[in-house]
Order: C-alpha cells, then structure tokens, then sequence
C-alpha cells in the first residue's frame, strides 16, 4: 500500500490506463459541489489524483458530505474532533461513510471500497 517502489512491465501499462482516465475536470466540479454542500470548512485538496484522494483519505470530509444529507439531529455518521491518523480508524470513518450512503439509497454497486482510496 504506501511502500510501493515504481511499476514496471504490465503493472506499468496498468497504471498508465488508471492515470490517463483521470478527469481533471470532474474532479473539480466534485470539489466544487462537496464544498458548497458541506462549507469551507472542509478545506480545498492540493490539485491532482493524489491530492483529491489525500483530502478524502481520513474519511472525515466523506462524512461531512453525508451528514450534510440530513437535518440536524439524526445525522448518520459521529465524526471524531481530531482527524483520525491510524489507517485502522480512517478506513472505520469511511466504512461508515459507505454504511451511510448506502442506507441513504445509494445501490451498492456504485460505490467504491474503502480500500480504494488506500491503494
């Protein structure tokens, strides 16, 4: 996961197509629209794959989003004070993320895993 040295061979080409799919422009209109539904105190991510998936890593934006969703009072997802820093408790804050999208209507099958984001 976070130790991996530079691809070579099929792995290479691999990532090569994974990166050329990469939408610059969607990315900034998710920006946009997660900024605009949660406010500004989400922050903004560094430009970039690598910056978008930094800035939803930790699972606390991602829950922001959902929690903006619903009325005060029954929000879905508890986010902790202090960002989680330990993988293990990140990837716990997006697992619930999932739960609560799902139970918000999203299909399963549209959603990502939460390893995605550590990968």
């Amino acid at each position: 996961m976070a130790n991996k040295g530079p691809a070579y061979g099929m792995s290479r080409d691999v990532q090569s197509k994974i990166e050329k799919k990469y939408d610059d422009e969607l990315e900034d209109r998710l920006v946009e629209w997660i900024v605009a539904q949660c406010g500004s105190a989400v922050g903004r991510p560094e430009r970039g794959r690598l910056g978008f998936q930094v800035w939803l890593k930790n699972g606390i934006v991602l829950s922001r989003l959902v929690n903006s969703l619903y009325p005060d009072g029954s929000k879905p997802v508890k986010i902790p004070d202090t960002p989680p820093t330990m993988v293990f408790k990140q990837m716990e804050q997006i697992a619930q993320f999932l739960k609560a999208a799902e139970d918000y209507g999203v299909v399963k099958t549209d959603v990502f895993q939460t390893v995605d984001l550590f990968e």
